[in-house]
């Protein structure tokens, strides 16, 4: 005759804990017993073991609080005493990595990790930047997975969606070879993806400024222009003022199939400077992967989606333009996609080390020793966080414009994060 129901009871509650804290020969040895008395198949048996062994709530108490017992004996009782390890980043060093992670324009820890050992000193010779020789030790050594956790309490993204407005130009597209993001493989600088950035604040009705956007396939290297319209007119001229500015020969330009690029003009004057002129495929975004990256990474989270169609908006922009172009090129560390392998369903993708376009301008065998020297000249010269105060200087004179003016204002959400460095 089998046990009855309490007495199986009784047999699973008394042997619970002794389940629970021994090793794995011990489990099986324990599961045979309460197999061969309750009866009971081997995972049934090894299930309520672990849940005698849970705590259980008795009721609430005379303060509503809920009251909790353990089924345990004497040597549960005794409270254990938790080690921790003591923790290496204090609030010294976390203050500091803030500081820096926002001087740095937020960036992730895979890009800031590789960059602490050059920005730091710099920012210390600059007197923005004041910290113990211990605390700037174990800044330079965090990992990129420990600046993520670190600063994971003050992280905030922001996703916000925009339109196109391209419209595709027919003309002289049988003129213009087609070349798409995979055959991109030129290892020195000076070939460059184009694009425009329209600012019509959601209303594509009338003119209102667009920013070209041009960067450097080999160095990332990114110079931004506004221009009044998406007129041929205004974006060559921007191109040239552009193309000016890079510290390197502009060899080819590949733009999107938008009609203020497939003209006449522009392909006359790649022609005439042999300049290689390709466009991407129609509807095909990706073939302009490298250019529609920086569209958002430095046009849009500098300047946002709002509406500017005046002439103070657009210098405003151009004079924001001139500090980003610094704040981008020589501070902001850019990870560049080396190899990618399918596994099966999943795709696994390796990248080089994080450096800034200012370094990989510096360690190619293609650009001029003058060039070259002329930019570390400028480099010593410059102070990303001056830099960065000037920008969201410039940016909320931007606010204040449009908010001046009588249409329905757009809200937007911005982070206020200069209180951090000032």
């Amino acid at each position: 005759m089998g046990l009855t129901m309490k007495e199986k009871q009784a047999v699973t509650k008394q042997l619970a804990l002794t389940y629970k804290r021994t090793g794995k020969k011990e489990k099986g040895k324990i599961l045979d017993t309460v197999i061969e008395l309750a009866g009971y198949n081997r995972s049934y048996a090894s299930r309520v073991l672990r849940e005698r062994a849970k705590p259980r709530v008795l009721g609430k108490g005379r303060r509503g609080k809920v009251q909790i017992t353990l089924v345990e004996d004497e040597r549960t009782k005794r409270k254990k005493k938790q080690r921790r390890r003591p923790r290496k980043y204090d609030k010294e060093v976390v203050v500091a990595l803030r500081k820096v992670w926002v001087i740095c324009d937020c960036i992730c820890g895979k890009r800031l990790g590789p960059y602490l050992p050059e920005i730091v000193p710099v920012l210390e010779r600059l007197d923005e930047l004041k910290i113990a020789d211990e605390v700037r030790k174990k800044l330079i050594e965090v990992s990129p997975a420990t600046i993520d956790r670190l600063l994971a309490p003050v992280r905030k993204r922001y996703q916000l969606k925009a339109r196109s407005n391209t419209k595709p130009g027919t003309l002289l597209k049988h003129q213009i070879p087609i070349r798409t993001f995979s055959e991109w493989d030129e290892k020195r600088p000076g070939f460059v993806e184009i694009d425009l950035v329209s600012h019509g604040g959601g209303n594509p009705s009338g003119d209102f400024a667009q920013t070209l956007d041009m960067t450097d396939i080999c160095t990332a290297w990114t110079e931004t222009e506004a221009v009044k319209n998406k007129a041929q007119v205004w974006v060559f001229a921007g191109i040239e003022k552009a193309k000016e500015r890079f510290p390197f020969k502009i060899l080819g330009i590949d733009s999107d199939n938008g009609s203020e690029f497939i003209n006449g003009h522009l392909l006359w004057y790649c022609r005439e400077n042999k300049i290689t002129f390709t466009r991407s495929r129609p509807y095909r975004k990706n073939d302009n992967c490298f250019v529609e990256q920086k569209n958002y990474s430095v046009v849009r989270r500098a300047v946002g989606y709002r509406r500017y169609d005046t002439e103070e908006e657009l210098e405003v922009l151009n004079e924001l333009y001139d500090h980003l172009r610094l704040y981008t090129n020589f501070f902001q560390p850019v990870m560049k996609l080396i190899e990618k392998t399918r596994i099966g369903s999943r795709v696994k993708k390796k990248y080089d080390r994080a450096r800034t376009p200012l370094q990989r301008v510096l360690e190619s065998n293609f650009v001029p020793k003058q060039a070259k020297e002329a930019l570390r000249q400028e480099y010593a010269k410059l102070n990303p966080v001056k830099l960065k105060r000037e920008i969201i200087r410039l940016q909320e004179r931007l606010d204040d414009l449009v908010r001046s003016k009588s249409r329905p204002k757009q809200e937007e959400r911005h982070v206020n994060l200069e209180y951090i460095f000032t």
